[in-house]
């Protein structure tokens, strides 16, 4: 409503029209700027005196037109018994107070979306409820589709003296009705796996070879749970293609005890009963690489779920059995030999060979395990061995007919993490 001229000739700040305008006047630029909105309308005059290349620049900032709003909460979730209700927040044009797509807010960084907000409501309680009961058991224990189980769930009223009574379903509609099936036991049965074959037990004519067949359930542990008659065999004829010198037994030759007893530890493990029992884990590798060292291993007491075929943990005094030993000794073979010292073999570390032999093959460790988790696989080393000076030699010096089969473990059985 008032119209005034003011001329800027020198720098400073200058009140015009109710808003503060501080001027800047330098050599080779002059410069004009206000910090808050305009409240009035302006023209400003340029009088033009300096050289062609004069440049004007006019710069301003909107100010923010789209703001985020909270809304009323919504409506209560129950209409009894204690429920809660949510608000949100929309995008307003504040000129026009109308609703607007979301990304017209979002384009001011300093415009934060408000948290919804939660609140309780209708705490009073219900006079009608819906009972659930139990669980049936699942019709299956295992299987790709699963099974189903079903409950019963009634609609029942809570009288004055607080026994309850059933009532027509249609009483208690404020809340939703209960599911009465659902599926169950989705996880695949165990299955049989059987591992790598072992090397024939000859090396010439008839023999028998031998491998480890385990029941692995769907989280990849090695468990029980499978068909027996479904079990593949362990033990096969096979037929070396080469001539023997000497005659051999027109029956396959069986491993020497020492391998097929191990090959049977490989495969009887001990598994948790219906009744609590102590069930031992994997033997850890010898302490030492050579000489004499130890082998420890888990002990837990367990119990079988006879319906889920699942192991549960139970503390130690449960199972009134005496526990199996945790740590054993073991001997990976003697030492590199140290002058002046001589390295004897101990008699039960080799039960199996013959010692008048001077030459003869012996296990000599494991390789490492193929992998860290879900059953990997080591394979036995077998070295020529010098029986008199507990060295390894040449292969050569050992008779090659009676080479121990190739013998395969399962090491680190864990389950992989997710």
């Amino acid at each position: 409503g008032r119209k005034e001229e003011t001329t800027l000739v020198s720098s400073g700040s200058y009140v015009i029209g109710n808003t503060s305008l501080d001027f800047q006047r330098g050599t080779d630029r002059q410069t004009l700027r206000t910090h808050g909105a305009l409240n009035a309308d302006y023209i400003i005059k340029m009088k033009y005196g300096g050289s062609k290349d004069t440049v004007v620049q006019f710069l301003f900032y909107e100010p923010i037109r789209y703001q985020w709003r909270e809304t009323d909460f919504f409506p209560c979730s129950v209409s009894c018994g204690g429920g809660y209700q949510l608000n949100s927040a929309e995008c307003t044009d504040i000129r026009s107070n109308q609703t607007l797509p979301e990304h017209h807010c979002n384009s001011y960084p300093e415009n934060t979306k408000p948290t919804p907000k939660l609140k309780e409501c209708n705490m009073d309680p219900c006079p009608e409820s819906w009972e659930q009961g139990p669980w049936t058991q699942c019709s299956v224990s295992c299987g790709e589709s699963g099974g189903w189980q079903d409950r019963s769930v009634m609609c029942v009223e809570e009288d004055t003296h607080g026994q309850f009574s059933q009532v027509e379903e249609w009483k208690c509609t404020h809340s939703p009705r209960p599911t009465t099936r659902q599926t169950c036991n989705t996880f695949a049965c165990p299955q049989w796996v059987a591992m790598d074959w072992s090397q024939c037990t000859v090396t010439c004519g008839r023999g028998l070879r031998y491998r480890v067949v385990l029941c692995i359930d769907h989280r990849g542990q090695h468990i029980g749970g499978c068909e027996a008659s479904l079990k593949p065999h362990v033990k096969e004829d096979c037929l070396v293609p080469v001539a023997c010198h000497k005659p051999r037994e027109s029956l396959p030759v069986e491993a020497k005890v020492p391998w097929l007893k191990q090959a049977h530890e490989l495969e009887e493990q001990h598994t948790a009963t219906e009744e609590p029992t102590f069930v031992p884990g994997p033997w850890s590798p010898c302490s030492t690489t050579c000489g004499p060292g130890k082998q420890t291993r888990e002990v837990k007491c367990q119990v079988l779920l006879s319906f889920t075929k699942t192991e549960v943990d139970l503390p130690e005094e449960e199972c009134g059995e005496e526990r199996p030993q945790l740590e054993r000794p073991c001997n990976q073979g003697p030492c590199a030999e140290v002058p002046g010292v001589s390295a004897h073999l101990l008699d039960h570390e080799t039960p199996y060979m013959q010692t008048e032999e001077v030459f003869s093959w012996d296990y000599r460790g494991f390789t490492a395990c193929s992998a860290t988790c879900a059953a990997g696989k080591q394979t036995a080393v077998v070295r020529c061995v010098n029986r008199k000076q507990g060295e390894e030699v040449e292969d050569s010096m050992c008779d090659s007919s009676s080479r121990p089969p190739v013998m395969i473990r399962i090491c680190n059985p864990e389950p992989c993490p997710p």
